[in-house]
């Protein structure tokens, strides 16, 4: 089978198509016949940087990126009794790890997929896996109806998922994104829209109950000044947070903190009856044959994708 391997961090250069052996399944894996590949921003920078490779997926160079996949069951492992041949399954694997996603066939533990719903394309199952189940992990349980809640870049991967998401649980949704997009992320159920360019939020947004972050730094700073006593900020880029924040926080009575996604077939059973419902859809920008994913990886890293870039296999 072809695989796509980064011989060492750095450019889109490192990115070499291999023909490899087809991986056989453990006893609580499935061997899926991959159909489509989603690209996010973890995955150029763990390209790009080695300590992020380290801490991501705990492995060095050479190896196989990625970790969302959707495709059919082409072998089964000798205790999974979940999945059989033929089924149509997307997932998120081995997320943090090594994931072995860039390939015609990966092996993946039956406990990270989930069977896809009838009602979606291989390439929008794909599309809603890590982004997807970011959003999810990050909103359940802490978004209840009625809460203010405010998404940064809302028309991104993670935040047109997480608009959709806080709707259903009925919270009223504010986000950021240009003014371009402002149709975009009305159409995905968000009550206001602000401008980033031309509007401070901080200005804007009042009462919040639920910040989701995925900028950081200065936005970070300024989203402790829209927050309810007793509020909520998740951030998504990283752990350490711009000086003061914590202290800030801990001082307006705020409950801040840093979110890895995790993989977990539970969510995406989750996630399936969502997109089965058709309560979340997943928008795909862009799409790339397999041979030119070094340029999914360069359409990501330009930070201008709305929703998200799928790669076809």
């Amino acid at each position: 089978m072809k695989a796509i391997i980064l011989e060492k961090t750095g450019g889109v250069d490192n990115f070499v198509i291999r023909n490899v052996d087809k991986p056989a399944p453990k006893e609580n894996e499935v061997l899926i016949e991959v159909k489509a590949i989603s690209i996010n921003p973890v995955d150029y920078k763990v390209r790009q940087i080695e300590d992020v490779l380290t801490m991501i997926c705990q492995a060095s160079c050479p190896l196989v990126l990625g970790w969302d996949i959707a495709g059919t069951v082409s072998a089964v492992g000798s205790k999974v009794t979940q999945f059989a041949l033929g089924d149509k399954v997307f997932g998120m694997v081995n997320f943090p790890g090594v994931g072995n996603a860039y390939a015609e066939y990966v092996a993946a533990p039956a406990d990270h997929l989930a069977k896809m719903p009838a009602n979606i394309s291989f390439e929008e199952a794909a599309a809603a896996t890590l982004a997807a189940l970011t959003a999810l992990q990050v909103l359940e349980g802490k978004v209840k109806k009625g809460d203010r809640v405010l998404i940064h870049a809302g028309s991104g991967g993670v935040g047109h998922y997480a608009i959709q998401i806080a709707k259903h649980y009925g919270a009223h949704v504010l986000t950021t994104c240009s003014a371009r997009n402002k149709d975009f992320v009305m159409s995905l159920g968000a009550d206001e829209h602000i401008d980033y360019r031309t509007q401070a939020f901080e200005e804007v947004a009042k009462d919040i109950d639920f910040v989701l972050d995925s900028m950081s730094g200065e936005t970070l700073t300024k989203s402790l000044k829209v927050m309810k006593s007793g509020g909520t900020i998740i951030s998504l880029p990283g752990p350490d947070f711009p000086e003061g924040v914590a202290e800030e926080a801990k001082e307006r009575n705020i409950d801040i903190s840093f979110m890895l996604v995790a993989s977990s077939g539970e969510g995406m059973n989750k996630l399936s009856e969502l997109l089965g419902s058709g309560a979340i859809k997943s928008h795909v920008s862009k799409t790339f044959p397999f041979i030119d994913l070094d340029d999914a990886h360069q359409a990501v890293e330009s930070g201008r994708t709305v929703g998200k870039v799928v790669v076809t296999v």
